[in-house]
């Protein structure tokens, strides 16, 4: 079972803090097999990748796999905390959102990479649902050619719920959209952004921890395959586009038990492009906007 801790002392938080600063550099290399994998789970007719083939905005998320040895994993699936993350003991963990920025250099299949992650702060903030804590990571991706990416990657923690929580209300998702695609969350899908990410969070797969531990209605659809759709549907409607800037914030979590739908929306001179689903209810659950080079 997870922790029941719903709450962060002054005592805690300043301990959290200690972490800011803390930094790990990671190796790896861009592989083609991951990307062939990833164009098939997205269901694209993609032509083989071949040395010197540019990676899609945000397929890098395939690669700095965590690799905790079965021993060092925690109830939830994930790596224990106390690692490079703080220890923060909330049980609830969730990818809140990101920015991230391209640089002259692309990414490509052969290439060797380095990312290097920097703990840029722990803060808190008491919800209507208890404590949350959101901890700020700064990943910076270079190749032998220089830096490729940056990008800032939110992660919040929050306690479990308890009946008479407040819920926060839902926000409506906007109609306006140029682009629209429809997808399917099944298991299928969901297990195989797992086994690509090397993802073992049991919120993804395990429906009867998800349910009964972490009380969600059902599967929890990941942020990032899920901003990674909108970016693929930008990609399928503007196919020679290259990204600049992309940010995201994920609103409501999706769950896999109904379909979900992507919008997009171009700016009418061309350089953002707003990005944004729709669960089966008609709500916002994630917001994003990408800018062109």
């Amino acid at each position: 079972m997870t922790s029941d801790i719903r709450t962060v002392d002054a005592a805690m938080l300043a301990k959290l803090q200690g972490w800011v600063g803390k930094t790990e550099t990671l190796s790896d290399s861009v592989t083609a097999a991951p990307v062939r994998a990833l164009s098939a789970t997205l269901d694209r007719d993609d032509a083989d990748p071949a040395l010197g083939t540019s990676l899609p905005e945000l397929w890098h998320w395939l690669y700095f796999l965590p690799m905790a040895r079965q021993s060092g994993l925690g109830p939830d699936g994930h790596p224990e905390r106390g690692g490079f993350l703080p220890p923060v003991p909330l049980p609830r963990r969730m990818w809140a959102g990101g920015r991230l920025q391209w640089h002259q250099q692309e990414l490509q299949v052969g290439a060797a990479i380095t990312r290097t992650s920097r703990i840029e702060s722990v803060t808190h903030k008491s919800g209507r649902s208890g404590d949350l804590v959101f901890v700020l990571v700064k990943h910076e991706v270079k190749s032998a050619q220089g830096l490729a990416l940056t990008e800032e990657h939110d992660i919040v923690y929050r306690a479990n719920p308890q009946p008479g929580d407040a819920v926060p209300p839902p926000q409506p998702a906007a109609q306006n959209a140029a682009w629209s695609r429809q997808v399917v969350p099944d298991d299928v899908l969901l297990f195989r952004y797992s086994a690509l990410t090397f993802n073992g969070h049991r919120i993804h797969y395990d429906r009867k921890y998800v349910t009964e531990v972490e009380g969600y209605p059902g599967l929890i659809v990941h942020g990032p395959l899920i901003a990674t759709l909108l970016a693929d549907l930008l990609r399928r409607n503007m196919p020679s586009a290259r990204l600049l800037k992309f940010e995201f914030r994920a609103v409501r979590p999706v769950f896999d038990l109904w379909p979900f739908k992507l919008h997009g929306l171009p700016s009418t001179d061309g350089k953002t492009v707003n990005l944004w689903t729709e669960d089966h209810e008609g709500w916002l659950t994630m917001q994003a906007t990408a800018t062109l080079a």
